[in-house]
Order: C-alpha cells, then structure tokens, then sequence
C-alpha cells in the first residue's frame, strides 16, 4: 500500500486555459464607501455631473458609450439601473435629462477582470448542446473558479469538445461578458426548517410561520403569514430578531437567469447574497437523470463572507438558468460536498469533509439536511497526511465508484489521487489507488497558491477518464487516463 506510482500515471495535454484581463464586467461604483470609514461623496459628484455644460456632459457621454460600448451587453441599460441606485441623491425638485442620468451612472460604474488574479478548479461535465458531432466527439462545459481583485471568485465556464481519441480542442473564449440576471424564486418550507434547525433557532413565532407556510412558497406568502401573526406573539421582546433571521434564511434562495442568445463560455454567476460576498468558491458540477430520463446539472459550491463559509447547491436544466438553494445539516458544515448523479438504494447521497481533514459519505433525510458523515478514507500516506477530500462528484463505472481525490502533504503540497466505492453499498472502499494520480510538475508549481494540483471534477468518455484541473491556482490543465488502466493500477482495500 506504500509502494508509489509514477508521477505521470495520467498523460497530460500540452494545453493550457490561463487567466485573461479583458474577461470584464461592469460593477457599482460608489466613490467613498471603499474607505475604511463609509462616507459617501455621491451626493457631491451628482451635483458636479449635473452642472456640466449641456455639450460637455453630451461628449463626455458619447466618448464613454464609445469607448466601453463593445466590451459588455447593453451597457446603457447598465448605466441606467446603477442611475437607479443613486437616484436618492438627486434634489426632488430636479429631473435630469435622459442623457444625463446616463452619465450619471457611468460615473458610479467601473470595470472589474473576474480572472484577473487566477483561474482555477474546474469540472467538467456533458453539455446541454450535443448537435452536429463526429464520431467519437463529446461536447462538454467546464466550470471555472474565476479569481479577481481583491480574491474575489465568481462562477465561469468554457466550452470544449473531446474525441476522437485523446483530442481536446477549448471553445474562444471572447466577446463581452453577462452577468445573470436575478430573480425571486419558490422558496421550501423544509429548506427553512432546515436552516432554522442549523441555527437553532426555535420559538413561538418561528414555528408559528413555518407551521402556516406551504410547502412551497414565495416572498409575498411569507409577508402574509408575518402579517397574520397574533398581537401577543407579535409584542414579544424576541419576535424582531426572529423575523431578521427568518427573512436572512430566505434570502439565501434566488434564482439567476440569462438570455437565450449570451453563449455559455460569456456567462458568469457573480455572488448575489451577503453570505456569497466575498466569493462562489469551487463549483463541483454534475449532469443528473431524474425519473423521467431527461438529464440536468446540479453542481454544489462554497459561498464566503469574508468569514464564514456556507454550502449552497445550483440546479439547472440548461446551464441558462440556475436556483440556487442552501445546503442543511451536519455534513455541509465544511467545504467540499460532492453530489453522487444518482441515487443509490433510494438515497441521495454526497461526499463530504465535514471534519475539514476525512473524506465522508452523507446522506439526505427527510428534513433536507445532510446527516453526520460515515468516514470514508482518513489521511494514512505520507502525500495527504494533512487532509484529504474529493475532487468532485463520484463517477460511476462497471467496476465501481469512482472518486478522485485531494490529498496535501508537506509544504501544504495538493496532489490528486483515487478511490473506488462499492457500486451497490458506497460506504464501503473496495480499491485505492497507492500513489498520486497527478501531482505537481516543476511547471505546475508556481501560481497563485503554489505547488497545488485540484479538480472538481472529471468525466468518462469512450472507456477514457478525463480530469481538468487547476495547477497553482492560476492556470488550468488537462489530463486523460484510460479507465482500465487507472482500475488496474489500484490495489484493494
């Protein structure tokens, strides 16, 4: 078991996905508020803008239309929502003219590279469109850890065909970035129960709102059951807290769509809610096939607020629009979760690293929180002694189970390795492999985070394993293996 495999098991391509500045969008700009004490000076430049010569305000906003025009989507549209947002701090006796409001909302706009810093942790999964292929060819979507100023990471994705053989070609990655548009969604009664429980917040007012919710149900149904909350729970010295902690458990739900005609590789899920604010760390995507045979992705993440981290799951029909729910329970805990595509004996099941150092199996109960983890594989060999976890979701073989791994070992070294499930009882580890499938390559080390190799995850094509992976959190590789050849390679547990 201590015997060690070559570093090179997996053959890499001579191809790399690396970090591109002019991937922008288009943020709010309040000058000011990025000072360590908020003090807005809005108020102050609206007065200047709207005492511009009417000519000068009209060049001024032509050269801006101009000059950024073709690097977004409907960049006036853009300019007129964040006029909206500062409207307040124009006079009420004054109405600014339409080009003016424009201008307005260039100046509290700016631009921000969402992989200006890294590009890194990919999966890879089916794409939705698999028309006009050759023989042998697979049309796939990567998502992409995206890293901007200030270690700001969003959701992107990339497009690519793999076959015949060992070929890979990645789809141009150019043209103007969309962010998705939010929307309300269907909000669960057992999601927030759930979220309740997490917190363990349970009194009156609570359980008298969740008891008159539907099982489903959306933000005017909640105002509703508030509104019809007795006087003498209402009076309550507790009853304002609560509320502010059910209506933050809400929040978490929302939705995310973009147009028909933005393509994949041009669409980016930016954070949305507080807990996300500071990052959507690590998309792990999956293509699921529910009871009726038609398939769908799910894909979990870790959101972060600059302190906290948070589970959250997207689901998705067509990688065009996404609801985005949180994940409950003991086991999204921590970083990591990992979707099986399928349910096993009537279960669905995840794996996860709810310690921060084991690889653990969860299951879902009947209150939509993920249980307490059983322990899968604990760090034993010399190149995970400090933690292992998943390299995303299980895949499933004739053979098994088959999970790719993270391990991290001295000078906090990631390397990639595998483990092979029970196909029928997947808490059990039936093979392993005894040395790392990938490690770092005297190329691969420098980057961002250094000397770290990391996927979330790959896919099976024609009897082939293909794996994705981020190289010093800074560019993105891509390696392939046949699947025999990794199934032989691992010994018994």
């Amino acid at each position: 078991m201590n015997a060690r495999l070559p570093q090179d098991l997996a053959a890499r391509l001579d191809l790399t996905l690396t970090p591109d500045p002019r991937r922008v969008i288009i943020k709010l700009f309040v000058p000011g508020e990025d000072a360590a004490l908020a003090r807005s000076r809005a108020g102050g430049l609206i007065d200047r803008i709207r005492h511009l010569d009417e000519d000068e305000a009209g060049v001024m906003l032509e050269e801006t239309l101009r000059r950024f025009g073709r690097r977004h989507h409907d960049l006036p549209a853009v300019f007129l929502h964040h006029y909206d947002l500062v409207r307040h701090r124009v006079p009420q006796d004054v109405e600014l003219a339409p080009a003016v409001r424009l201008l307005v909302g260039a100046y509290f706009s700016h631009e921000y590279a969402v992989e200006g810093a890294a590009l890194c942790n990919p999966s890879m999964v089916a794409h939705p469109d698999q028309s006009e292929l050759g023989p042998g060819e697979l049309r796939v979507a990567i998502s992409v850890r995206q890293i901007g100023e200030g270690h700001l990471s969003s959701i992107g994705f990339a497009t690519a065909m793999i076959g015949p053989g060992t070929a890979l070609a990645v789809g141009e990655r150019s043209g103007p970035l969309a962010v998705g548009r939010r929307g309300a969604t269907r909000h669960r009664r057992d999601l927030l129960g759930a979220g309740l429980a997490d917190e363990d917040w349970d009194d009156e007012v609570s359980a008298t709102v969740l008891d008159s919710l539907p099982e489903l149900f959306d933000d005017d149904d909640f105002e509703s059951a508030v509104a019809r909350l007795p006087g003498d729970l209402i009076s309550r010295t507790t009853t304002h807290r609560t509320l502010e902690t059910l209506r933050r458990v809400i929040a978490a739900d929302y939705a995310v769509s973009f147009p028909a005609e933005v393509p994949l590789d041009r669409r980016v899920l930016w954070p949305a809610t507080a807990a996300e604010s500071q990052g959507m760390e690590d998309a792990r995507f999956v293509q699921v096939v529910g009871e009726d045979g038609v398939p769908s992705y799910r894909a979990t993440y870790t959101a972060y607020d600059g302190r906290h981290i948070h589970a959250r799951m997207l689901a998705s029909d067509d990688l065009r629009h996404f609801e985005i729910t949180p994940m409950r329970g003991p086991a999204a805990a921590n970083k990591g979760l990992a979707l099986f595509p399928r349910p096993v004996a009537g279960q669905s099941l995840a794996l996860c690293r709810s310690d921060g150092e084991t690889i653990g199996l969860t299951s879902l109960d009947g209150h939509n929180r993920w249980r307490s983890p059983i322990p899968l594989h604990r760090p034993v060999h010399g190149w995970e002694l400090i933690q292992v976890g998943n390299c995303g979701s299980p895949i499933e073989t004739e053979q098994g189970w088959l999970v790719l791994t993270h391990g991290v070992g001295p000078m906090r070294r990631y390397s990639i390795g595998a483990l092979l499930l029970d196909l029928h009882a997947p808490e059990r580890v039936i093979a392993e492999l005894p040395g790392a499938l990938l490690a770092p390559r005297p190329a691969e080390r420098e980057g961002y985070v250094p000397n770290v190799v990391y996927s979330c995850g790959g896919l099976v094509h024609e009897g082939t394993l293909w794996v994705p992976y981020g190289a010093g959190d800074a560019r993105i590789g891509f390696a392939h293996i046949r699947l025999e050849t990794l199934i032989r390679s691992m010994r018994a547990a």
